[in-house]
């Protein structure tokens, strides 16, 4: 996770607050007893100025601009709610920490950004929602708290076998909001995003759409299956399947775009001539010469200020409806009847819909 947050644009320490005990203390999950033989030994308020040491040393590094934020997992969890209370943090995120609801006297110190995170299952917690949702409610200018639901304790550790991977990505992205609001660093995204799409479209540069990703990116195409794995891979399937095939005719129709911390999602149409073969959106078919409107939603992720990842969907369907290669027969699906609908809202449902629209007629609402 440490090492995730210093991607994102961070400077990050990584304090042992064991080191009065057994300094560089490492255990697997066979080593529970002794784990809470050291539990037992912790000093938590030791412990916090020891994080005010560190938040010092921070403050104090070359390469550190700005604020200083802290985030803590379980007894880190908590003492990243006691450092907002007890130090000059500028932010602060919890995740699952246990018995924070036995600090609420203190929290009421709290001013600065703070979030807190938990798993609906989590056992070691349960027992404090309430309390602290009814604390959280409270101090809503500053304090937000987001449950998780059917994960438990740990959530977001992925060396382990409860390990989320879905809560575990919601919950950095809403953890990197917080921080951000606080500290930043601002990047423009979208921008970046734009000239992703410039040199994918405008100037069929594989080399210089690459320069607008991390060193370790991917490209998902969800309905083919198709896109790239790691730079070299993505880098020859940009240049081979992807920047050079489009129809001349091919046109984006923006239909929206939202814009959040670290990730946008563009809603469009692409529209063309199926003039030529297009590998990665009718791999293997030969050109119909058919004029094609093809909805399609990009989720881009972003890293420390570059695409990290997209994750492209689109109706398959209605692609081969369009191109004449699959049928309607009957069958729920629809050609270029979808991207007319995303144009005009007013349009009138199809036929199958109207049928079964037509039986809720007279019906109360």
């Amino acid at each position: 996770m440490a090492d995730r947050f210093a991607e994102d644009g961070y400077v990050v320490l990584v304090p042992d607050l064991y080191w009065r005990i057994q300094p560089g203390v490492e255990l697997s999950d066979a080593e529970f007893d002794r784990a809470m033989e050291l539990y037992q030994k912790f000093d938590a308020d030791l412990a916090i100025k020891d994080i005010e040491a560190t938040i010092g040393t921070m403050r104090k590094m070359s390469q550190h601009v700005g604020g200083v934020g802290v985030v803590g997992f379980c007894l880190g969890g908590t003492l990243a709610a006691l450092t907002a209370a007890r130090t000059d943090i500028d932010c602060a995120v919890s995740y699952y920490g246990v018995g924070i609801a036995n600090h609420l006297d203190e929290m009421e110190k709290v001013k600065i950004p703070i979030s807190f995170h938990y798993g609906t299952e989590d056992e070691h917690c349960q027992p404090e929602f309430e309390a602290m949702q009814a604390f959280v409610d409270g101090h809503r200018g500053n304090m937000s708290l987001r449950m998780y639901p059917n994960v438990g304790h740990g959530f977001a550790n992925d060396d382990r076998a409860f390990y989320d991977p879905g809560a575990a990505e919601l919950a950095f992205t809403r953890a990197l909001t917080t921080i951000r609001s606080a500290i930043g660093p601002k990047f423009d995204i979208e921008g970046i995003w734009e000239t992703h799409l410039y040199h994918e479209f405008v100037t069929k540069d594989a080399a210089e759409t690459l320069k607008t990703m991390v060193d370790n990116p991917y490209v998902n195409i969800a309905p083919t299956l198709t896109g790239g794995v790691g730079h070299d891979m993505l880098l020859r399937f940009y240049k081979y399947h992807f920047v050079d095939v489009h129809p001349e005719d091919t046109r984006m129709i923006s239909i929206s775009r939202t814009v959040g911390v670290n990730r946008v999602v563009d809603e469009m149409i692409m529209c063309f001539t199926h003039d030529r073969e297009i590998p990665y959106l009718l791999p293997g078919i030969e050109p119909t010469g058919r004029y094609m409107k093809v909805p399609m939603v990009a989720i881009v992720s972003f890293k420390g200020g570059k695409v990290y990842n997209e994750h492209i969907y689109w109706d398959q369907a209605s692609v081969l409806v369009q191109a004449g290669l699959l049928e309607k027969n009957g069958l729920p699906i629809m050609g270029s009847e979808i991207a007319d609908k995303l144009l005009d809202k007013n349009i009138r449902p199809n036929d199958l819909m109207m049928d079964i629209w037509a039986t809720s007629e007279g019906k109360p609402i």
